[in-house]
Parts: C-alpha cells; sequence; structure tokens
C-alpha cells in the first residue's frame, strides 16, 4: 500500500505483542491503526469528546473502534484494494467529523482524524476528487486569487434559486448560507506597517517575543480578530510581528495557511507544499526565540499535530513545539506573572455595572489538547464577569461537514442536540466562540452573537 504520510512515529506500535492484530496491509499506517486496544471507551454516552458520530446515531460502526475494525478487516483482506472501498467502511470514515478527541481520550490515542486523511488520500488517487472538494480545498487560494468571490457568495446566499443550483451541481447543502469574506482583508504588507507603526524600541521585562500566524479564516472573513489580539497585546506591552511571505521562494506574496483544508479534503500533496512555506516563514522567527501564536484552533493544531506527519522532520518539530493558541499564549502568561490588566480609572459613588453571563463553547480541537483550560484562566481575570461552559459535543460543521448537502441533517442536530439549547436558554448572555466553524454554525442557525475570546478580551479591557 502507498503511503501519503509518514507513519514513522509509528514503527514500533505493537511489535512483539501477539495479540496487537496488526493488519497485514499498510505498514507503520497499519500498526497505528492497531493502537485500538478495543477498551470501548469511544463507545459510550459520557461528556467526553469522542466519539460525536456515534453518540448521535449509536451506531457501534460509527465510533473510532467500529472505524478500526472495518480497516482492519479490509487491510488483512487477500484482496485488500477492494475491500478498502467497501461502501460501509467509506461511510464511516466519511462520518468521522475529525474531532481529535481519540487522540487525546482514547487509552491508546489512537488518531482517526490522521488515519482519514491516509484514507482520503488512497481513495482520491484511485477516484480523483470531486468538483466540491476541490473547492473547498482550494478556499484559502480561491480567496486570495478571486477577490470577487465576495459578490458571488453574497449573490448565491440571498438567492433560493442559487442555492437549489450549488447543491444539485456542487452538494453544497441550499439550507446553509456560506460564509462572506470582508471586503477589505488585510494583507501581509497591511499588517507589517501597523507593527512598524507601533514599534518601540523598549521591551517591558522578560516578556517573549512572538510572530503572530494569521490563518485564512481570520485574515479574510474575521479580521476584527486580528486586530483584538494586537490591541490586547499592545496594551499588556508584548512585542510582536508577522512573518514577510514576500520573500518566499515558494508563491510568494501569498499569505500563509497550515494546509488543513487540503488535508481535510486528502490532498496530502498540497498540504505538504503549504507546511513548506510555513517553515520557510517561521523558522528565522523560531531560531531567534519567538513563539508563534495563532487564533484558529484547527489551523494552530494542525501544525503541531498533522503537520508533523507530512515529512519535513526538524524544521516542522521546532515549529510545532514553537506554536501556542492565542487563549495558550495568555494564559501561560498569566501564570508566569506577566500578564497583568492595565489600571482603569476609578470613579467614586458609580455603581458597579452589572455584566452579562458569557458562554464559551470549546472547538473540538480546543478540547483535544486541553486548552480550555487556558481559556478559564484568562476568565479568572475578570473576577466582576461570570460565565460559563457549554456543555456540548462537536458543533456539527466540523469544517465543512455541516455544508454538505448529505451531512447538512446531521450537522444540524448535533448543534441542536447541546449547544442551539444552551444559547436558546439564555438569550441576553455573551457567547465566546474560538472556531470559525463554530461560529459560522452558530450564526446559520440565526444567533449572531458569538465572538473570539481576543474580542471579548478587548472589550474587558475597555481597549
Amino acid at each position: 500500500m502507498k503511503l501519503s504520510l509518514d507513519w514513522s512515529a509509528y514503527k514500533d506500535a505493537g511489535m512483539g505483542d501477539a495479540y496487537a492484530d496488526i493488519p497485514r496491509q499498510g505498514g507503520d499506517y497499519a500498526k497505528a491503526i492497531a493502537a485500538c486496544i478495543n477498551s470501548g471507551q469511544c463507545e459510550t454516552d459520557s461528556k467526553q469528546l469522542m466519539c460525536p458520530s456515534f453518540k448521535f446515531t449509536g451506531d457501534a460502526e460509527l465510533s473510532t473502534g467500529g472505524r478500526v475494525r472495518k480497516l482492519k478487516e479490509a487491510l488483512s483482506a487477500d484482496d485488500w484494494e477492494e475491500a478498502l472501498q467497501d461502501p460501509q467502511l467509506a461511510r464511516a470514515l466519511e462520518l468521522c467529523v475529525s474531532c481529535k478527541g481519540c487522540k487525546r481520550e482514547c487509552d491508546n490515542n489512537v488518531d482517526m482524524a490522521l488515519i482519514k486523511v491516509e484514507y482520503l488520500a488512497w481513495r482520491a488517487r484511485r477516484e480523483g476528487h470531486s468538483l466540491r472538494s476541490r473547492l473547498f480545498a482550494n478556499v484559502p487560494l480561491l480567496l486570495h486569487r478571486l477577490p470577487g468571490l465576495r459578490h458571488l457568495i453574497r449573490w448565491r446566499n440571498s438567492s433560493a434559486t442559487l442555492r437549489k443550483l450549488t447543491e444539485r451541481w456542487l452538494g453544497v447543502s441550499a439550507v446553509m448560507p456560506l460564509p462572506v469574506p470582508v471586503a477589505r482583508p488585510p494583507s501581509d504588507i497591511d499588517l507589517l506597517a501597523s507593527v512598524y507603526r507601533r514599534l518601540s524600541d523598549e521591551v517591558a521585562g522578560d516578556k517573549p517575543e512572538l510572530v503572530l500566524l494569521v490563518d485564512t479564516f481570520s485574515r479574510y472573513f474575521e479580521p476584527k480578530i486580528i486586530e483584538a489580539a494586537m490591541a490586547v497585546l499592545d496594551s499588556a506591552g508584548y512585542r510582536y510581528t508577522f512573518a514577510n511571505t514576500e520573500l518566499l521562494t515558494i508563491d510568494p506574496g501569498r499569505p500563509l495557511c497550515c494546509g488543513r483544508t487540503y488535508l481535510a479534503q486528502g490532498m496530502v500533496e498540497q498540504a505538504r507544499v503549504e507546511a513548506q512555506r510555513l517553515v520557510e516563514a517561521l523558522s528565522p522567527h523560531v531560531a531567534l526565540g519567538s513563539l508563534v501564536v495563532g487564533f484558529e484552533a484547527s489551523c494552530v493544531i494542525g501544525l503541531r499535530d498533522d503537520a508533523l506527519a507530512l515529512g519535513l522532520g526538524e524544521p516542522m518539530r521546532n515549529i510545532a513545539n514553537s506554536t501556542l493558541l492565542f487563549e495558550e499564549f495568555i494564559g501561560r502568561e498569566i501564570m508566569a506573572g506577566r500578564f497583568t490588566l492595565p489600571a482603569r480609572e476609578t470613579k467614586a459613588a458609580t455603581a458597579p455595572v452589572s455584566k452579562p453571563e458569557t458562554l464559551i463553547h470549546g472547538h473540538c480541537h480546543q478540547k483535544a489538547v486541553g486548552a480550555m483550560k487556558a481559556v478559564r484562566r484568562v476568565m479568572k481575570l475578570f473576577p466582576d464577569s461570570q460565565y460559563s461552559m457549554i456543555e456540548s459535543g462537536c458543533c456539527g460543521m466540523a469544517g465543512t461537514f455541516s455544508l454538505e448537502s448529505e451531512h447538512h441533517a446531521i450537522g444540524h442536530d448535533m448543534a441542536a442536540r447541546d449547544l442551539l439549547p444552551a444559547l436558546e436558554q439564555k438569550p441576553m448572555a455573551r457567547v465566546i466562540g474560538n472556531g470559525f466553524s463554530c461560529r459560522q454554525q452558530m450564526r446559520a442557525h440565526g444567533d449572531p452573537r458569538p465572538q473570539h475570546l481576543a474580542q471579548w478580551l478587548r472589550t474587558e479591557m475597555g481597549l
């Protein structure tokens, strides 16, 4: 079996274990699959993250363990290539929303999200990619090359006829609005110019210097997140910069991309190119001791985790080890005593202002790396602000899952299980959701409130 990803991290997995049941085909990929020990932990209805599709359907084949059993059976078959095309196996992996819950919560840390990428890449070599897959995968490139895409998306969203046509031709759900890009997304030159305008010769104490990783979704859809993060970091005395893509040897001038959209469609080679661009752009900063701080959970975790399977070696690992989510960085700095709130003028005889409660929805990848602890740490900086975590699993958007016509109903029902009722119960609360797809799911169901933690912080700090 020809593999697209580097599975050498599993080369010793299961060796010498007579019960490992390593499939005959797949080499180290097969060993990654055989990491599952059939504990059944993924087939419970507890409050753990995994496995969203099993929790919704109750179908054991749609659990991590169920998918492993199907893959083992296929890769051990005499005609394994035919077996890998089994419709039941395809359905089981198709309904994996790549939440990364099993990577954290499974006893043996089975990484079904990455296993799915390899499977999709194998299928694509035989069958090619659909037009929808190519469009979704190339969203970062299309947004950069086609500024008029904004008008086309707005036209599609406003026309019932166009919605129906895109569902018929592309398989994009007519029910779901597509996110609309902003009219003028910030370029790398814009961002670097803003840094130079702020630049000071003074570095406050021993605070680390940062390079901010601007993801596709924040740049093209919600640049106010970038502005808010900059305001917060400026106020707290941190120095930061942005990578200069004009100097890259691969496609200079195009904004950086983590490759997540490509991996989600099994386009490993394209994802590898994006990772190479990241390595080239970020390595000089990391070599000087800067930390890489990003805003979008799926992008940051993709860089720290999935990108390590792209075969780029130590340079990629160095960047992964130096990369944090915005909330992880702020939480770490709070613990170190370096992040403090700016002093505010107090007004005598002024009654304290009653603030609405804040509801917090965690993105699956935030939960998968334990980043919700950092969010709580940030919230505790503001004792007069009440907050509560929404006890929910995957929101159902899962990248493009809810946008796909054949999956929209399942994605909606995932959201309706816990998330949407929690929002409806507290219509006056503020809402934090650090995942772009999570915010889009909430907005698609009529709730305009969700914002990134950086935006909430900016408001709370009075900036």
